[in-house]
C-alpha cells in the first residue's frame, strides 16, 4: 500500500502501512520526495504504527532518506515502532543514527 503523507505545520509524516520491504521502494521514494520538496516541512517523521516488519532494503531506504533530509537541513524521526521493527532497527544500530520515539 502507498505511504500516506500528512503535513502539520513544519512536521511531515510518512505513515507506512503493511510490510516495509523492497516492494514499497518506488512509493516510499515518491512520498518522501514530496516531503523533502516541501519548504515548510522541517521535520520528517516515519510512522511505523502499522508496519509488522521490515527488511534490509527498508533499512537502505531509511538511510537514503536521512542522508537527503540532512542535506536539506531537515530532521528525521522514526515513530510508533512495534517491538519487531524496533528489534531490527536496534540490531542494525539505527538507534544510534536516528531519533526513535
Amino acid at each position: 500500500m502507498k505511504p500516506v503523507i500528512k503535513v502539520d505545520g513544519s512536521v511531515g509524516t510518512l505513515q507506512l502501512v503493511g510490510p516495509f520491504d523492497f516492494n514499497l521502494h518506488r512509493e516510499f521514494r515518491q512520498a518522501s520526495q514530496t516531503l523533502l520538496d516541501d519548504p515548510a516541512v522541517q521535520e520528517i517523521q516515519v510512522d511505523f504504527d502499522q508496519v509488522p516488519f521490515l527488511d534490509s532494503s527498508a533499512l537502505g531506504m531509511l538511510l537514503l532518506l536521512k542522508e537527503r533530509a540532512t542535506a536539506l537541513k531537515k530532521s528525521m524521526t522514526l515513530i510508533h515502532c512495534r517491538d519487531t521493527v524496533l528489534q531490527v532497527l536496534e540490531i542494525a544500530c539505527f538507534n544510534k543514527m536516528f531519533t526513535i520515539k
